[in-house]
């Protein structure tokens, strides 16, 4: 007969295999299906939510460190890439005004708080004033655009805390004196953003000049960097794309971009009866650290103002 010696020594990996044996606590259904679709078992992970619950963000946490096993120390292989390349598959390298564009386009949206605010407004009004400036003057050549120019301008007369920046090492908001009125135009290379210096001192004619010359510039790819920096506040036109809104990332530094989305007939309350109208959406995006939504929705409603009632505009010359 054997003798029965004494009873086996602790094992310090029995707390962690009874642990195991206990079904691991998992409440979402994402968290299971995040698990599995990566190879990760829950009962390897160490449990950070209240009553031991397994959170999406221990799962997460798995994958980024490479599935360091928190429970038992051990290392697993880490799963293979989500995104692998595949036959037919391109790679275009992001370089030149591609490049410029994005950096430009991630500051933006990493450092300003922007907010949108946009109304729909019939500019049947100031379509009429444009055939009647043609008809009078087609040597001017003042299309919308000029137009908006000219409204923006006076709104931001109106309105000075939009045409501005904000100093983030001085911890000080910049109200510009000059306004400079920077607006997308496409060239082939792709997006760019032509500015008009002075254009808070510059009648209408000289506004439609200087758009139309910045324009043909940009179609031909001979924009100097002069004419594409030192803007106070955009204009983009996305309606010539055949769109009606947007939200725009604000051109970096500035502090607003007004959006004009397409003007096409629809059915409008005109006089007391529904009559088709030429109507647009405009849209005002802003840097919620210059200003409030009273003064955003201000210059908005005095541009939609204008537009509708173009005349309101000798007021403010």
């Amino acid at each position: 007969v054997t003798p029965k010696g004494p009873p086996p020594a602790a094992n310090s990996a029995e707390p962690v295999a009874a642990a195991r044996a206990v079904a691991p606590k998992v409440i979402s259904p994402v968290v299971r299906r995040l698990a599995k679709d990566n190879k990760i078992s829950l009962a390897d992970l160490a449990p950070t939510g209240p009553g031991d619950v397994i959170r999406r963000a221990d799962v997460e946490a798995a994958l980024q460190i490479g599935d360091i096993n928190l429970a038992s120390h051990t290392v697993t292989q880490a799963p293979s890439p989500l995104w692998a390349d595949r036959a037919g598959d391109m790679r275009i390298p992001l370089r030149g005004v591609r490049k410029t564009i994005a950096d430009k386009v991630t500051r933006s949206r990493r450092e300003i708080p922007e907010a949108t605010t946009w109304v729909d407004v019939d500019a049947t009004a100031l379509m009429a004033v444009k055939d009647e400036i043609k008809a009078v003057n087609a040597a001017a050549r003042i299309g919308l655009l000029a137009l908006f120019a000219r409204i923006s301008v006076a709104g931001l007369r109106r309105y000075p805390e939009l045409n501005a920046r904000v100093d983030v090492e001085a911890q000080e908001i910049v109200q510009l004196r000059d306004i400079n009125l920077s607006f997308a135009a496409q060239s082939p290379r792709g997006l760019v953003v032509p500015v008009v210096h002075g254009a808070g001192q510059m009648t209408t004619a000289e506004l439609a000049t200087a758009l139309r010359e910045l324009t043909e510039l940009a179609r031909d790819g001979k924009l100097s960097p002069a004419q594409m920096t030192g803007g106070t506040f955009t204009m983009n036109n996305y309606g010539v794309f055949g769109t009606d809104g947007a939200t725009p990332i604000i051109n970096y530094p500035e502090a607003a971009m007004l959006g004009v989305g397409r003007i096409i007939d629809r059915p409008w309350a005109h006089e007391g009866q529904v009559a088709l109208r030429k109507v647009a959406q405009l849209g005002l995006t802003f840097d919620h650290r210059v200003c409030d939504g009273v003064t955003a929705g201000g210059f908005l409603r005095f541009v939609a103002d204008c537009v509708e009632r173009p005349a309101l505009l000798l007021a403010e010359s």
